[in-house]
C-alpha cells in the first residue's frame, strides 16, 4: 500500500479564460542498446506511458494544476500519483489545448483544457504509488509511444515538443533548484 494519497476533487483547480489548467509530463529514461556481440553501442530514449482508466490507449501522466502549487510541482505530483515515478523536470515542452468530454464543469462548461507539458528525467520507479491499483506502466520507444498514444494533443506534445527537444540535444532548460 502506498503512503502517498492522490488528490481528488476540483475545489482547488485553477482556471483561466474558460480553460481548466492542466500540468503533465513525458517521463523518460535512457537505456543501453546492445549489439549482437553483447557490447553496448548507444543509448536509446524510452518514454513512460500509463493506461487510461476510461478506455483504450496509453497516456502520459497529467492532471489538474491546483491553487496551492506551482505548475512544475503539479507536473511532478501527477507523475508520482499516476505513474509512480520521481525525477527531475528538465525541459518545458509547451502548452497544448484540448477539449475534454469528462472535464466539463461550471468554470469550463465546454470542457476546454490547457496543458503545460514537461520532460521529466526519471530517477526512481516507486514500488507503491497512489494509483497503482488502476494504472499499468509501459516503457516504450518514441515510435511505439506515438503509435499507442490515445489523445492527439499528447501525440503532438511527444512529436512537436519532446522529439524536437530530443533532436536538439536534450539540453536541460529548467533549474530545479529554483523551486
Amino acid at each position: 500500500m502506498s503512503d502517498l494519497v492522490a488528490r481528488t476533487g476540483r475545489h482547488q483547480q485553477r482556471y483561466e479564460e474558460g480553460y481548466r489548467l492542466i500540468a503533465g509530463c513525458i517521463p523518460f529514461r535512457f537505456r543501453d542498446m546492445e549489439q549482437n556481440d553483447g557490447d553496448t553501442s548507444e543509448k536509446i530514449v524510452e518514454v513512460l506511458m500509463i493506461n487510461s482508466t476510461s478506455g483504450p490507449g496509453l497516456l502520459f501522466p497529467k492532471g489538474g494544476w491546483e491553487n496551492d502549487e506551482t505548475v512544475k510541482e503539479a507536473a511532478v505530483r501527477e507523475a508520482i500519483e499516476e505513474a509512480g515515478v520521481r525525477g527531475d523536470l528538465v525541459h518545458f515542452l509547451g502548452f497544448y489545448a484540448f477539449k475534454s468530454k469528462t472535464l466539463q464543469d461550471e468554470f469550463s462548461p465546454e470542457g476546454l483544457c490547457r496543458a503545460s507539458m514537461f520532460a521529466l528525467l526519471v530517477k526512481e520507479e516507486l514500488e507503491c504509488w497512489p494509483e497503482q491499483s488502476c494504472r499499468k506502466r509501459s516503457w516504450l520507444t518514441i515510435p511505439e509511444a506515438i503509435e499507442c498514444c490515445r489523445h492527439p494533443w499528447m501525440r503532438k506534445a511527444l512529436e512537436e515538443g519532446f522529439m524536437k527537444w530530443h533532436e536538439g540535444g536534450m539540453v536541460s532548460t529548467i533549474n530545479n533548484d529554483d523551486d
